[in-house]
């Protein structure tokens, strides 16, 4: 197990839920006690609000790096952060502007040229994965009339508002903004374009991100207006396109990564998803929609191919329901973790 200063700066890397500053910068870790023949640690943690929702968050977020790192069992005790230490950073995290040219935030695009090729599915689980690698993470599901992000990773809580900002909903240590928050009962969506726009452009403006250093975007399929929105709205957006493994699939997502082209947006990498069907009796693979999209949409975009995705389903838990999102131990959980190890570097964040 890692001694009590490695634990410190990895923990210390974790964000706290109301300041949105690192527990390291709030000088938030207290104590760390080590038992090393019981492979056990515990920690005493400030927050700004004890016995919250968010602290739970953080604490599930606590237990998992803890014990990525040799931890059998984990303790923990919070305690409220000290008055002078909430009013010092509260005031800083309610001012800042995600689009402002101060703003540290870098935004990828989650794109494909058509729907039904799991651009959704991607989404989410590459942001549980980079968020489960400690990087504080948001989440607009931006496909407006398709919204499907708050289904997928169970989140059955609405945002609040708090002062004049809409507070995100916290999921997997991911902030989640979606249309589907805002439209009752499953209802189809009948705006027109301009009130779409301002719809966008409030998720942007009028949501308290807090400090982030990936915002990812679940864009509409295709190259219509919300999308086109949102490329003139994120001029430095770096993308990553979404395909299946058919040769007519990477054909028509390649009109989308001409687009990001187009505006000048930086097109990361491909992730081809479907890939595969393996048996889970025999371990042989079916290539059900066929092989080499991928390969060739990259070759196309001058791209990596950054992962391939099989066809699969995640397992459910029915205490913690999420029928999308795998777990960090499932196969293709694995998979997303690599993935999002990629798109750290390239990205450098």
């Amino acid at each position: 197990m890692l001694g009590e200063v490695e634990l410190r700066k990895i923990i210390g890397q974790l964000q706290e839920p109301f300041l949105h500053k690192t527990l390291e910068e709030l000088n938030a870790i207290e104590e760390i006690k080590i038992k090393e023949e019981k492979a056990h640690v515990s920690f005493k943690i400030g927050i700004s609000k004890p016995n919250s929702a968010e602290q739970l968050q953080l604490q599930q977020q606590i237990v998992t790096l803890a014990k990525q790192n040799g931890a059998e069992s984990v303790g923990l005790r919070f305690h409220q952060l000290p008055e002078e230490t909430i009013s010092a950073f509260q005031d800083q995290s309610t001012n800042e502007d995600l689009l402002s040219p101060n703003s540290k935030t870098t935004f990828l695009a989650i794109a494909s040229g058509k729907g039904g090729v799991g651009k959704s599915t991607v989404s989410v689980n590459l942001a549980v994965a980079l968020a489960r690698l400690g990087k504080r993470v948001g989440l607009i599901d931006a496909d407006i009339y398709g919204f499907s992000v708050p289904d997928m990773m169970g989140i059955t809580k609405r945002p609040v508002v708090r002062g004049e900002k809409i507070i995100p909903v916290d999921r997997f240590g991911v902030k989640v903004i979606s249309m589907g928050f805002f439209v009752e009962d499953n209802a189809p969506v009948i705006w027109r374009g301009p009130m779409l726009g301002k719809m966008l452009n409030n998720f942007f403006h009028e949501v308290e991100w807090g400090n982030l250093d990936i915002l990812l975007l679940d864009l509409p399929p295709g190259t219509g207006d919300v999308a086109l929105d949102i490329h003139s709205m994120l001029p430095s957006c770096k993308e990553i396109i979404v395909s299946t493994p058919h040769p007519t699939a990477a054909f028509v997502a390649a009109r989308a990564g001409a687009m990001a082209l187009k505006t000048d947006h930086e097109i990361i990498g491909v992730i081809e998803n479907m890939a595969y069907f393996e048996s889970a009796i025999t371990k042989e693979k079916e290539y059900v929609f066929g092989r080499g999209g991928g390969e060739k949409l990259a070759e196309e975009l001058r791209v990596p191919l950054i992962g391939k995705i099989p066809l699969q389903q995640p397992d459910w838990n029915e205490d913690d329901f999420a029928p999308s999102v795998y777990a960090e131990t499932h196969s293709t959980g694995r998979i997303y973790q690599t993935i999002a190890e990629q798109v750290v570097e390239l990205l450098h964040v």
